[in-house]
């Protein structure tokens, strides 16, 4: 049975959304289209059992030589089509296993990759599904060792610490690739103020991950 996914920008600018199929899955409609602020866009025929990502690109243009790219969550294609590409970090995703074990839906929102644009999953039509938002500005409160600047300096993203530093404490790999040794750090602690029901580390999973019965469909708010 398929699924609805229906995207809604609260934005003040055209937000891209980006989508990436996980391998052995079955693929969404699309991996990337514009989303200006209003209208929504519907997708009705996503398959059972897709699994994979969303996020959001801004501040997106297209060359003299008609190469298309964002300052934020960049996909690096040279289209608006991310084709199999995942995200440039920092970017805020919300991430979807449907018809898992036990034939429930899996969903989460990440800032593990940092955050760049505030997102919502809004489930309907299923049973017992909860809301799940990062409606916060981390941009605006983002450590400036973390910040991720546009040409002009203007932060365009927040990085995690993984991303800003990529050491084995920070990236969970390692010695510290287990949930006993890998801890929260200041950094994740931080995210974890500003969006308390998103990831803000690899095993964050505990407070962080969310099911529904299969059947449910999704919107995606960007800016709620």
């Amino acid at each position: 049975m398929a699924t609805i996914f229906v995207f809604t920008n609260r934005c003040p600018e055209t937000i891209y959304p980006g989508v990436q199929t996980n391998p052995n899955r079955p693929a969404f409609p699309t991996t990337g289209f514009a989303l200006p602020p209003g209208p929504d866009a519907a997708f009705p025929g996503v398959p059972a059992g897709w699994s994979g990502r969303i996020w959001g690109r801004y501040r997106c243009a297209t060359d003299a030589s008609g190469s298309f790219g964002c300052a934020s969550g960049d996909c690096a294609t040279g289209h608006v089509e991310c084709n199999g590409a995942g995200n440039q970090a920092p970017s805020t995703l919300a991430e979807f296993t449907l018809n898992g074990q036990g034939g429930r839906d899996f969903y989460d929102i990440s800032n593990v990759d940092g955050f760049n644009v505030p997102i919502q999953i809004l489930p309907y039509g299923g049973q017992s599904c909860a809301t799940v938002t990062c409606a916060a500005n981390i941009n605006a409160a983002c450590p400036p060792e973390l910040a991720a600047r546009a040409a002009g300096g203007a932060t365009v993203g927040c990085r995690s610490a993984c991303g800003a530093f990529n050491t084995d404490e920070f990236c969970c790999r390692g010695e510290f690739g287990s949930p006993d040794r890998c801890r929260p750090s200041r950094y994740s602690q931080f995210f974890k103020a500003q969006c308390p029901l998103a990831y803000s580390y690899a095993f964050d999973d505990g407070s962080s991950t969310f099911t529904c019965a299969s059947g449910g469909n999704y919107q995606i708010i960007f800016c709620p």
